[in-house]
């Protein structure tokens, strides 16, 4: 029995697409412009020094102290997406041993997702992997390869020591679960993306981003700060690879070169994180299919259904209730009261876990949607025209959430 719990959750309603794109630079969903740059232009790495607007500038007294409440849904391509099944809750207090964490995967395609407590402390780590397709030609699932990772990325948070509980970093975690995946001999080839994060309870987070999976951090109803997407060329995303003898032999035959990224590569970006953040950590799946605003909409349309961010004549607030919103089943009690009883089948339900399945849903709809045009389509339709591609881009979706509380 793998550890991906089964809920109940609510029947999800679609939100109306918007015209802007994955990077667009909104602020709120009152304030859109116009400009809207190509998620497809290549982002090298930044420094460690480098950090996101939302990195603290000033020293602090605060002795805040802060948690996050994460949960995760996820629908592998071409299957039926069962929003009560394909989900997981994750509770830093209740730890799956570790002899569980190889026994199953979840129905989540060639995508992958892990959450982990960092050692014995309060920090915790997680992210998404998502494997790259393009290897089924040469007879190699990168399935293998994005589970794996995200398997010993989660051994390698949960066995550090009290000396590296503080000083983990996201890229030394990865390089970490790379090198375990290069070690195992049952993973004999192929390649991921990946997205990861240490989230400390300072407040700070810090995230490795390598290829186009990524991240968006939304404080009070805006857009606070997303992720650039890695690539080599329009949908060659950077990746960690295993590039097995005869692969790598025909390629230099033929005078190519296998791409070969490594964890140093990766983008890594600082942050300060505030009570009520919510971060949307994604594979690729859902990038392609809706905007910022989009997600921004779905996001804050529940978050507003049960009061957690509250809009009022001073603008918009965190609720005193969030808290207890992402407790399990405290969604529940909250949407039972705004609807006097009108939910169904729901018995331990979390804000972080509701918000998970509401944009995986979303992105499956929109993938399959043949007349609605999602950011991916639109990149084909600026940059090759001839193309007369329409429509969503069907793939697998892995969706992590995590919401900050202050503790």
């Amino acid at each position: 029995m793998h550890p991906f719990k089964t809920i109940g959750v609510l029947g999800l309603s679609p939100v109306i697409q918007s015209s802007a794109c994955r990077l667009a630079p909104v602020l709120s969903t009152q304030d859109v412009r116009p400009f809207c740059p190509s998620p497809w232009v290549e982002s090298r790495s930044l420094s460690r020094s480098q950090s996101s607007a939302s990195s603290s500038r000033s020293s602090s007294t605060s002795v805040s102290k802060f948690a996050y409440r994460i949960g995760a849904s996820f629908s592998a391509k071409g299957r039926h997406f069962n929003a009560k099944e394909d989900l997981f809750s994750f509770n830093i207090s209740n730890i799956v041993p570790d002899r569980e964490i190889t026994t199953g995967r979840p129905a989540s395609g060639q995508d992958a997702f892990f959450i982990s407590k960092i050692g014995n402390g309060n920090n915790v780590a997680f992210g998404v992997a998502d494997g790259v397709g393009g290897w089924a030609e040469s007879g190699i699932d990168s399935a293998d390869f994005s589970h794996g990772l995200c398997r010993y990325l989660t051994a390698s948070a949960r066995g550090a020591d009290e000396a590296s509980e503080q000083s983990l970093g996201p890229q030394d975690l990865l390089q970490q679960g790379f090198d375990a995946v290069v070690a195992d001999k049952e993973i004999r080839g192929g390649g991921s993306t990946a997205c990861v994060a240490i989230g400390k309870d300072s407040g700070h987070l810090e995230v490795a981003n390598l290829g186009d999976s990524g991240f968006i951090q939304l404080r009070l109803n805006a857009v606070h700060y997303y992720s650039n997407p890695q690539t080599h060329a329009f949908n060659t995303p950077y990746q960690l690879s295993i590039i097995p003898p005869k692969i790598l032999a025909r390629s230099r035959l033929f005078g190519g070169e296998p791409l070969r990224d490594l964890p140093r590569d990766a983008g890594v970006t600082s942050h300060q994180v505030r009570d009520g953040d919510v971060l949307v950590f994604a594979t690729d799946g859902v990038w392609d299919n809706l905007s910022s605003l989009e997600l921004l909409q779905v996001v804050g349309r529940y978050l507003r259904e049960v009061q957690a961010w509250q809009t009022g004549d001073n603008g918009t607030s965190v609720s005193k209730n969030l808290n207890a919103l992402t407790q399990a089943g405290g969604v529940t009690k909250q949407l039972t009261k705004n609807t006097q009883g009108g939910t169904a089948n729901i018995s331990e339900l979390n804000l972080q876990t509701l918000l998970a399945v509401a944009i995986t849903r979303e992105a499956k709809l929109a993938s399959e949607n043949a007349k609605r045009d999602g950011p991916f389509a639109k990149e084909i339709q600026k940059f090759y025209p001839h193309e007369d591609f329409h429509g969503g881009k069907v793939d697998d979706i892995c969706v992590v959430v995590a919401i900050v509380v202050r503790d």
